[in-house]
């Protein structure tokens, strides 16, 4: 995978860490943020080709983060990580690249990972 940097938006630093762990593991370069505010700064100055994004995060939470990337025309696919039931808000607003349910399976997770980036490439 190179250079395929993935962004890990989590506020819960054991989820971040473990993601970014298997990740880096797979051979992704893997940047990391605790909340929304680090997350939209990592978004436009690392370049990543994927977000994997909580939506429930403290200083910007989800939503809030994907309506500020469109707003800096920052056109990256977001895999949602969520425990929440009901994404129909988020499904026809952001037009999401998938979701992935909490709590998830790695391995779950990675085949949601490898698809978008199978497409993307």
């Amino acid at each position: 995978m190179g250079n395929y940097c993935i962004l890990v938006a989590d506020d819960d630093d054991g989820i971040r860490e473990s993601v970014a762990e298997v990740l880096e593991s797979e051979g992704y370069t893997v940047v990391t943020a605790g909340d929304g505010a680090a997350a939209l700064s990592a978004a436009t100055h690392a370049d990543p080709k994927l977000i994997l994004l909580d939506l429930r995060m403290p200083l910007l939470d989800g939503a809030g983060f994907m309506r500020e990337l469109d707003k800096r025309g920052v056109d990256v696919p977001i895999l949602v990580m969520t425990a929440a039931e009901d994404n129909d808000y988020v499904e026809s607003e952001f037009r999401p690249a998938g979701f992935v349910g909490k709590p998830f399976d790695l391995e779950e997770l990675l085949s949601a990972v490898d698809r978008v980036t199978t497409q993307a490439a």
